[in-house]
This record gives structure tokens, C-alpha cells and sequence, in this order.
């Protein structure tokens, strides 16, 4: 039942993404557009994540949510959290890796919306070209959403956080806010089953700036990370008994993937 519920998602995931992007060509003559036309359709994909697969979300800690200029740094465990910060926040920048604003259409809209694309094969020029997109992007009043680990990652495993967050934390002068969040249990990075349930997402206090290179970029895993495997051992199923219990619970349920 799981597998024909993910099946039925993903044939309105994809159909629903071709049809909006077709039909909603028009909004791209203007950065407002773009970003009503994704939370419309993001709105519709969670539509059928909760009703097809019985998905939801719940939110912790809003009251750590602030006004730009800001940057939101993010866990990053499946799709799920690429999607849902365009409900969250007003126009927010993405910082993503270049290729995916070269997919037909998605990428139009990507780049009209202001996401800031990484070319992550051209050192210290790409990392000058995104701040200078991340300052305009600041400028004109968005929300930086970035996710350290560059790439998702696995319930309980953990990546080197890459640079990026720090240069814009120093360059730019802006608080940071950790995002920690479970979503890797429900929607895995190379699973084809969403499992029912609710994604925790909780936004954590925000780092001033100021800090060292160092210091920053301690906190922040440290933040991220400890909550993280929080609310993944909150999340998770009652553990066996035959289960190791030398392993740590995050542990466990990676391996289970």
C-alpha cells in the first residue's frame, strides 16, 4: 500500500510540476510572479503528500523566524526541504548548485526568482559570483536559504559543512538561523516510498554575526546537528530488543535505509 501511495504521488508530482510550468509561463515576466506560482505549486504538492501518502509538517520555534536581511542554514535530508521554506518565508533566494537551474523550465523560474547558483567546479570565482548574487538578492529584500552540508544526507550521517555558509555569513554581516529537522524519515534521499507521518522542522536561534570563521561554523553544526538527531529519536519507532544498543538511535535507524 506505501509503494501504490508513493506511486500515485509521484505521477501528480510530476504531471502537476509539467502543468504549471507550462501554463504558468507568464509569471516569469516578474520575480512576484514566480514566487506566488511556487507556493502555489508547492501548496498543491503537500496537498498530496498529506491526502495521498498522509504526510504532514509541524513547525517549532517560529518564534526564532526574523525579517530580513537573513539567512535560514538548513539540514538537508530529502526533497521535502527544498520545497518548504517557499511556504514559510516571502520570496525567499535559494543557494543552489548550478545544474539545477539548467532543467528546462524549473530553471527558468529558479533563476527569474532569484536563486543564487553555485558553480561548485570553479572555486574562488564562484564563490565571488555568490555573494555578489546573495547581496543583491539581500538587497532587494529576500531571505537567504542555504543548506551547509551541499548536498542531502542521510538520517544520522553526517557531511564536512561546506564554506559557503560561512563566506556569507562574514562578507554579508547577517544573523544566521539553524534549521534542524527529520525529514529524511519519511521521504528518504533515494527512496522511492514516502512513509506517512509528521516532519518536524524547528527553527533553532539565530546566530549574530560577528563571530570568527571558526566559531561560526562550529555553532552552527553543533546547533544543527544536536537537534537534528533530536528530532530524529523523538520520530523514530520503538527500537527492538535485539537491536545494538550500543548505537545511537540515529545510527540505527540510517542503517535501515
Amino acid at each position: 500500500m506505501a509503494w501504490l501511495r508513493s506511486a500515485l504521488f509521484n505521477l501528480v508530482f510530476f504531471g502537476w510540476t509539467a502543468l504549471l510550468a507550462l501554463l504558468g509561463l507568464p509569471a516569469l515576466a516578474g520575480k512576484g510572479g514566480v514566487h506566488a506560482l511556487g507556493r502555489f505549486w508547492i501548496g498543491g504538492l503537500f496537498w498530496a503528500l498529506r491526502v495521498l501518502v498522509g504526510l504532514v509538517y509541524r513547525v517549532e520555534g517560529r518564534e526564532h523566524m526574523r525579517p530580513p536581511p537573513v539567512i535560514y542554514a538548513a539540514k538537508h535530508q530529502s526533497t521535502w526541504d527544498t520545497l518548504v521554506f517557499a511556504l514559510l518565508l516571502d520570496r525567499p533566494a535559494y543557494v543552489l548548485k548550478r545544474e539545477l537551474t539548467w532543467i528546462p523550465l524549473f530553471g527558468w523560474y529558479l533563476t527569474r526568482g532569484g536563486a543564487v547558483a553555485v558553480d561548485r567546479s570553479a572555486g574562488g570565482a564562484a564563490l565571488r559570483r555568490m555573494l555578489r548574487q546573495a547581496g543583491r538578492a539581500v538587497a532587494e529584500g529576500q531571505p537567504l536559504v542555504i543548506y551547509p552540508e551541499g548536498t542531502r544526507t542521510a538520517v544520522g550521517e553526517r557531511r564536512p559543512y561546506q564554506p559557503g555558509v560561512a563566506a556569507l555569513y562574514t562578507r554579508l554581516g547577517l544573523p544566521v538561523v539553524p534549521v534542524a529537522l527529520n525529514s529524511g524519515l519519511f521521504w528518504r534521499r533515494r527512496g522511492f516510498v514516502k512513509r506517512p507521518g509528521t516532519v518536524t522542522l524547528r527553527l533553532l536561534p539565530a546566530i549574530p554575526p560577528g563571530l570568527s570563521r571558526r566559531d561560526f561554523m562550529a555553532a552552527l553544526e553543533r546547533s544543527i546537528e544536536e537537534a537534528s538527531d533530536e528530532l530524529a529519536r523523538l520520530a523514530a519507532p520503538p527500537v527492538d530488543k535485539a537491536v545494538d544498543n550500543s548505537q545511537t538511535r540515529p545510527q540505527r535507524i540510517a542503517e535501515m535505509d
